[in-house]
């Protein structure tokens, strides 16, 4: 089976390419000239790339119509909140019109693979302490330029599904991390201060944002398995939360960095991590996407953090 990933260089996507190797399926992806290939290297001979634009149709319509994909994985994205306060016409571009050339690709070339879209929990947004964990039906309430451009992105495969009848599965992914995470994510970067502090490559002060928002947070290998059941087992149009259902204080995250680490450092907070407007809690409930597909984590968060030091000790 032929399976197309885009934002294969990335961080999840690397992830997804490898979990789908192991299952035999011939893996194309879509890179971009300036992408770096680092999460990938290991197993670049195993996949096929393609150079490929996502925001310009033609580039992505000429990709699909020469692999001719069973399966679409849609992970390209800006993904970074914070990078959205910045540059939100960039976000919303590439968000939205590269999710928009995906479909319309694959309406013109007449053809339906099964399509999942990574949807975020950033969708929810503002969430009042009566309504976690968060079911699929909560009210959208984002509260950065991410977090609408992945609403629209959510709504638009919805739309596409009951207009065109297009095989698109809706996942809303709550925070997923481990190894090859970007290093301007929170647990990443924290683990990465550890790491040069180890190496005494900076001095023992560790920098952060705001220590009180709670996520809940799954391992990166989970998600990626949880990614390819919705392609087996879910209903097309359907919208399903990913999730482990457990929420940790960031603060708690940190503590339990610092203890798998034999330094002693001081946490300072710098302002220029702090959000315009941040989501004080994600915890959700995956209780539909579990009835319908058997899944659940398998990987203890500890682990995750265990695992994604590591990483950052052997590159440093």
């Amino acid at each position: 089976m032929k399976v197309l990933i885009t934002g294969i260089t990335g961080f999840a996507g690397s992830h997804l390419s490898e979990f789908l190797l192991s299952k035999k399926y011939e893996v194309h992806g879509i890179e971009r000239w300036r992408s770096k290939t680092e999460n990938i290297d290991s197993f670049k001979d195993k996949i096929v790339l393609h150079e490929c634009d996502i925001k310009d149709y033609h580039s992505v319509k000429k990709v699909i119509e020469s692999v001719l994909p069973e399966k679409i994985f849609h992970l390209a994205a800006q993904s970074f909140v914070p990078t959205s306060w910045n540059a939100p016409s960039e976000t919303i571009t590439t968000n939205i019109i590269g999710e928009l050339n995906i479909f319309e690709a694959v309406k013109e070339l007449k053809i339906n693979p099964w399509i999942q879209i990574a949807c975020s929990s950033e969708e929810y947004g503002m969430v009042y302490e009566n309504e976690v964990p968060i079911k699929e039906t909560n009210p959208l309430r984002p509260l950065s330029p991410y977090g609408v451009s992945k609403v629209a992105q959510d709504l638009l495969g919805y739309q596409y599904h009951q207009s065109h009848n297009l095989n698109i599965v809706r996942t809303r992914t709550f925070n997923h991390e481990g190894p090859r995470r970007g290093e301007v994510f929170v647990t990443s970067n924290f683990a990465k201060q550890i790491a040069d502090i180890e190496k005494k490559k900076k001095p023992p002060v560790l920098y952060v944002g705001n220590l009180d928002a709670r996520r809940d947070y799954t391992d990166v290998r989970d998600i990626v398995r949880a990614y390819w059941l919705a392609t087996e087992k879910c209903v097309a149009g359907e919208v399903y939360n990913i999730c482990s259902g457990r929420d940790w204080k960031i603060k708690d995250m940190l503590n339990y960095l610092l203890s798998l680490s034999k330094i002693k450092v001081e946490v300072k907070q710098d302002p220029a991590r702090m959000r315009p407007s941040d989501v004080q809690i994600l915890l959700g409930d995956c209780t539909k996407f579990t009835k319908q597909t058997g899944w659940k984590p398998e990987i203890p968060f500890e682990k995750t953090l265990e695992d994604l030091l590591n990483y950052w000790r052997e590159r440093i």
